[in-house]
Formats: structure tokens, sequence, C-alpha cells
């Protein structure tokens, strides 16, 4: 495995969680990351991408609840996720290595194994 994701669970309406995805490969330790997530039912969606420069892009859906950050060595990132909503609730997976738009998951070439979070009302 080469993205290693971690954090996800169950929680209540408006609490917090932070997701992290670890490299396990020094060819994708700085390369441009991101999360996507896929709800029950429906198809990944993008989430937040956060390039080796650190500039960051957010999805309409978690702009100014998400945040993503990554280590000064550029490796793990952290998706703090804030005011959690019960349409929220999806695996996510982290992904690196992009061939083009951040928005499309069929860009990114490597993926994580995906963590369940669970908002309930």
């Amino acid at each position: 495995v080469q993205l290693q994701a971690s954090g996800g669970g169950l929680v209540q309406a408006g609490d917090s969680l932070r997701l992290s995805c670890a490299p396990s490969k020094r060819t994708i330790e700085r390369s441009d990351m991101a999360w996507f997530r896929q709800p029950p039912g429906k198809e990944r969606e993008f989430v937040a991408a956060i390039s080796r420069s650190g500039s960051t892009y957010y999805a309409d859906s978690v702009e100014g609840r998400f945040t993503l950050s990554r280590d000064k060595d550029k490796s793990t990132v952290y998706l703090q996720m804030n005011s959690l909503r019960p349409e929220d609730t999806a695996v996510y997976y982290c992904a690196a290595d992009p061939t083009g738009n951040y928005y499309h998951a069929h860009r990114w070439l490597v993926w994580g194994q995906g963590t369940q979070v669970t908002v309930s009302s």
C-alpha cells in the first residue's frame, strides 16, 4: 500500500475528525495529494487537494469547514474536518500523483485503501 489512510470514525453532527494520509514511497512523498470521498450508492467525488507548493483547493460543499495541510517534510497530509454533517458520510480516499485536473478521480494514479467516516444526525 503506497498511501496509508487513517482517522475515520463515527461522530455526531457538528463534531470534528482529522484524517491522515501517509505515503510509503519516497517517489510520492512530495507529490500533489488529494482526498476524495464516495458516499453510499454514489460516485467518488473530489473533496480537497494540496500541491507540492502548499496551495489548497476545496469542493464547495466543504469550503470553510475542512482544512487540508501537510507536514513540513511534505509527506503526510491531514484533512481536518469540522462542523461535520450527515451528508459528509462516506468512505474517504487519499490520492497522489495526479496527471491533470485535480477534480477528476481518474487523473490520480495512486490511491489509499479508504477510511469510513459516518456522521449521525
